[in-house]
């Protein structure tokens, strides 16, 4: 094993919380508890500040898969960082495959994309067709971050309502996504939960953490309520 990431590995130790390692392997279930070292998230962001400046880190970015959860997370913190849209697509692509928990997937979000979006909605495309969850999961959590807004059209909707899947992660992200869209685009999506077109599961999910939502008004609560499949 290289310098960078003997030294990683030291640091992530150095760093280790065992409450908190305790208590995180309950929220990560797909995550084996003897991989989770226990490094708070606020740690983890500062030490990919610092490693980003370091020459040697491609050496860690190309060593996959990683044997640590902190060290996936530290990973995507670092990709999160890149200014560069190409590089950090090209580490991203590399790096996607070896995904295995919901929050190496949400953490994930480069900056760069915001002034990408046309190359992005191109990658999104192709990824939410993926056999890969966290894959598919990461693609929903991209439309949702950067296309709910100003870069709305309703087709993005119609891309994730199709999306089907047996795994709870990625009908979560779904049930997540369209709770979103009805906060922000509540005219076009709500036709989605009256006409039925997501799994009846995860129809019920997105009404549930939208009644849950402090961003969608009582009287649509009520609404959306009436909606839900018994």
């Amino acid at each position: 094993m290289c310098n960078i990431i003997n030294n990683i590995r030291a640091k992530l130790f150095e760093l280790q919380d065992t409450g908190y390692r305790d208590f995180q392997s309950k929220l990560i279930p797909t995550v084996a508890a003897d991989t989770i070292i226990g490094v708070r998230t606020p740690e983890l962001k500062k030490l990919a500040g610092e490693y980003l400046m370091n020459e040697a880190i491609e050496d860690f970015l190309k060593e996959l898969p990683h044997d640590f959860f902190e060290e996936n997370q530290l990973h995507a913190f670092i990709i999160s960082r890149i200014k560069d849209y190409s590089r950090c697509m090209e580490l991203l692509k590399a790096f996607l495959p070896y995904i295995d928990n919901w929050a190496t997937c949400d953490q994930l979000s480069p900056k760069i994309f915001k002034k990408h979006r046309t190359e992005l909605l191109s990658e999104v495309r192709q990824w939410i067709k993926s056999d890969r969850a966290y894959t598919i999961r990461f693609a929903i959590g991209m439309l949702m971050e950067h296309f709910l807004d100003e870069d709305f059209e309703e087709e993005y909707l119609e891309i994730v309502s199709a999306v089907r899947s047996d795994e709870y992660y990625v009908k979560m992200m779904v049930a997540w996504y369209f709770a979103t869209a009805l906060a922000k685009q509540y005219d076009s999506a709500v036709k989605y939960l009256e006409e039925c077109k997501l799994d009846s599961w995860t129809h019920n999910k997105a009404i549930q953490k939208s009644v849950e939502s402090r961003r969608i008004s009582e009287e649509r609560k009520e609404y959306l309520k009436t909606l839900k499949i018994k």
